[in-house]
């Protein structure tokens, strides 16, 4: 265990990684309109500068855990530190969208690398009693990343050249690889597990497949052939998957992890939060800019309460959950971003910010509620010699969650909107609004665009406001109580993942 100052020291450097990948989620997205005329991007090339990122980081989140584990989690982060600052510079110099596609695909292979292995680390660093603050602050330092980019990036692209919102992660990445080699211990985990190859192979195609085909039917819809088709294969991969995990010697994953309450709730409800979290930052960047007319700076100033929530609710949680138990909390957290997302469904195109500021507070309060203490929960089941490739489980779940979060919501968003719209709009309008908003050509017109926009977005947010409360159900069924003659449970757990050398 390291010394108490340099654990904190350790935490903050893993935090900056975090940032840079938190940064990196949302800042390209105010890049696209300069993207597609100086590199002549066509549609097909902007939607590839996102998926060729997320797809890598679904494939290469399990193995890199399991490696981790093995040959070292610091070497493999000063390794992933290192890709992904390369591949910000090569992203910031591409040529073509050819290049572009390239270096972001390098781009998820280091963010895939980094997401599993730091928070491994911190099972490592801290003791359960200091874990649950740890978690906190790595989770905000990423989520500050989502405000951030759009505030950030646009800031830039006033000033400087489009290839300044990929170097922006430069200086975060030489500042976290000195402080990570200064700071951050070697750890491992069971360092003679083979290599599954079949799990590995099994599990990247099963994911990538899924994840395509949600992303696919986001754009084209839930009934488009081919959408459905690679996501039934995805789940059929996934299936195998599990299959070959019962039976295999030595398993990617060992699926006793699941036999642990603890570690499957906390999985599955940090899930919940992340789908309706990402759902809910990819509908109001679009509504501030759109209905509500504010640049890309203006757009991240207002998403700012979203982390002044999440701040807030996080600090209370630690403190809630030593008292009530994590199911108690988690669960109520879940209840607040329930009641907040109902709220945010009576937005009108005429809302004040005031109203806006509010429920999305509300909203931010109740993930600080549920995603620390989730993950919390889930990590507190695993041994620090399985940390990696647990870690990377529960981050692939995350990102599945998320990626399901803004394919579902955004097609319940763009399907109510296109309904909404009067049948004079134009085919500009209903292929998206921020085109509709652009080409309006009077009054009338562009308040019935962004009328049908907020409609959208309200019926957007009913749907994860119903997902966030299916979560409390989840909550209560699937975590253990606060008391435990918990001594029996918890010691039966405890042997079930001793058995099976976690």
């Amino acid at each position: 265990m390291a010394t108490s100052k340099s654990r904190w020291y350790a935490l903050a450097a893993l935090a900056l990684s975090t940032l840079a990948i938190g940064l990196d989620t949302t800042i390209l997205s105010v890049a696209l309109p300069t993207l597609s005329r100086d590199l002549h991007a066509s549609t097909g090339d902007l939607q590839w500068f996102t998926n060729s990122y997320l797809l890598v980081l679904a494939a290469v989140l399990l193995p890199a855990g399991m490696l981790g584990d093995r040959f070292g989690r610091k070497k493999f982060l000063l390794g992933a530190l290192f890709v992904f600052g390369a591949a910000s510079a090569a992203c910031a110099w591409s040529a073509s969208t050819g290049q572009l596609i390239a270096a972001r695909t390098a781009l998820g292979l280091g963010a895939a690398v980094l997401m599993p292995l730091s928070g491994a680390v911190l099972t490592v660093l801290f003791e359960a009693k200091e874990r649950s603050r740890a978690l906190s602050i790595w989770l905000t330092a990423s989520a500050l990343g989502i405000p951030l980019g759009p505030l950030l990036g646009g800031w830039l692209l006033d000033n400087f050249w489009w290839g300044s919102v990929f170097l922006i992660n430069v200086p975060l990445v030489a500042i976290a690889l000195v402080a990570v080699s200064l700071w951050v211990p070697e750890s491992h985990g069971d360092r003679t597990r083979r290599f599954d190859l079949p799990g590995v192979l099994l599990s990247a195609a099963g994911l990538v497949s899924v994840t395509y085909g949600i992303i696919e039917a986001g754009d084209r819809g839930w009934s488009d052939a081919r959408s459905l088709i690679t996501m039934i294969a995805g789940v059929l991969l996934l299936a195998s998957f599990v299959f070959w995990q019962r039976r295999a010697t030595v398993p990617l994953v060992d699926l006793a992890l699941f036999r642990s309450r603890q570690f499957t709730g906390g999985a599955v409800l940090a899930t919940v939060a992340s789908f309706g979290m990402l759902g809910l930052m990819f509908s109001l960047p679009q509504f501030y800019s759109a209905v509500e007319g504010q640049d890309a700076f203006g757009s991240g100033l207002r998403l700012l309460p979203v982390i002044g929530g999440l701040l807030v609710g996080a600090r209370t949680a630690e403190k809630l959950a030593a008292r009530l138990g994590s199911r108690t909390v988690i669960a109520g957290g879940l209840t607040l971003m329930t009641v907040a997302l109902l709220i945010g469904a009576q937005t009108s195109a005429t809302s004040g910010f005031g109203f806006i500021a509010t429920w999305v507070s509300l909203a931010g309060l109740g993930l600080g509620f549920t995603l620390p203490p989730s993950m919390d929960a889930a990590l507190g089941a695993l041994t620090a010699e399985r940390s990696g490739v647990g870690n990377g489980l529960l981050q692939a779940m995350r990102q599945v969650g998320g990626a399901i979060g803004v394919a579902v919501l955004g097609t319940v968003l763009n399907g109510a909107y296109r309904d909404h719209l009067p049948g004079s709009a134009s085919t500009t309008a209903r292929e998206s609004v921020a085109g509709g908003v652009a080409t309006a050509t009077d009054p009338g017109a562009l308040e019935a665009i962004r009328t049908a926009f907020t409609h959208g977005m309200d019926v957007s947010l009913v749907v994860a406001a119903a997902v966030a409360a299916a979560g409390v159900i989840l909550a209560v069924l699937m975590l253990p109580g606060r008391e435990a003659p918990a001594a029996a449970v918890v010691e039966e757990e405890r042997l079930a993942l001793a058995e099976s050398g976690l």
